[in-house]
């Protein structure tokens, strides 16, 4: 009687065996068919996607909390570029009479515009990384406080506006590394990513003299950017309000930075 179980039991476990390979073969036809996806899903980028202009759908997993940093990629290196032209921007522009070089202000645009071909050049390799989605935001941002410096110094843009705007982005860049820490998921809303065009091309245009056009732009960017501080703030409290009145212990999700 003790050896019937154990005859009973190997049958048993040849049969599991066969279902663990069975779930073995699936998983590699599951994970083929994905490559496929994402293979043709690469291959029919259009133009709205590849510009970033469509950013439907959730973040690529590769950027998320706890994954690798992978810093040596494409994008980055093109970050990496962006990020060493902004104090050689800084410094000729402060160096210049009236801060309206035109040295100065290509090198602005330069960095300005390779935003795109760094976000180009992760959809096209597919080369997303952790390290990338904290890079970028954050030459952003030290970008257009630089060339709020530079404006500031000249007086080519009002002060006042620029000053509003200087504490709007140092806001965000406290408030978003603390968010971070937390856990928190602030993501970009539409107002944010809206009002980076026309701060960016007040700036440009400060830098070239056309104080009028450059001040009509900010006071766009400088409106859709409180509108986007506002709906992160909101976005943030429901976020603890529901962390508070949670039971289960989860913690938040990740956060991605915003601009």
């Amino acid at each position: 009687m003790a050896d019937d179980p154990v005859e009973e039991r190997a049958p048993r476990e040849r049969g599991g065996g066969g279902r663990d390979g069975g779930g073995t073969a699936r998983e590699r036809v599951d994970s083929a068919r994905e490559a496929t996806a994402d293979a043709a899903e690469q291959a029919r980028l259009t133009f709205r996607r590849l510009t970033g202009l469509d950013r439907s759908g959730p973040p690529p997993p590769q950027t998320l909390r706890g994954q690798p940093w992978n810093v040596w990629t494409i994008p980055n290196a093109i970050g990496f570029v962006r990020l060493a032209l902004i104090p050689i921007f800084v410094v000729l522009a402060l160096s210049s009479e009236s801060g309206t070089d035109a040295l100065p202000a290509v090198i602005f645009a330069v960095i300005s515009w390779s935003d795109y071909f760094d976000g180009m050049a992760a959809r096209l390799t597919g080369q997303y990384s952790r390290f990338g989605s904290l890079l970028d935001p954050f030459v952003d941002r030290l970008l257009v406080v630089s060339g709020l410096l530079v404006c500031w110094n000249f007086e080519l843009l009002p002060r006042w506006a620029i000053a509003l705007l200087v504490a709007r982005e140092l806001f965000l860049l406290v408030a978003g590394n603390l968010a971070l820490r937390a856990g928190y998921e602030l993501k970009i809303n539409w107002p944010g990513r809206a009002a980076v065009w026309p701060t960016m091309s007040a700036i440009f245009f400060g830098l070239v003299d056309l104080k009028t056009l450059a001040a009509v732009l900010l006071y766009i960017g400088l409106v859709l950017s409180y509108y986007a501080v506002v709906l992160y703030v909101r976005d943030g409290l429901a976020q603890l309000e529901a962390k508070r009145g949670s039971t289960g212990g989860e913690a938040p999700r990740d956060s991605m930075d915003s601009r």
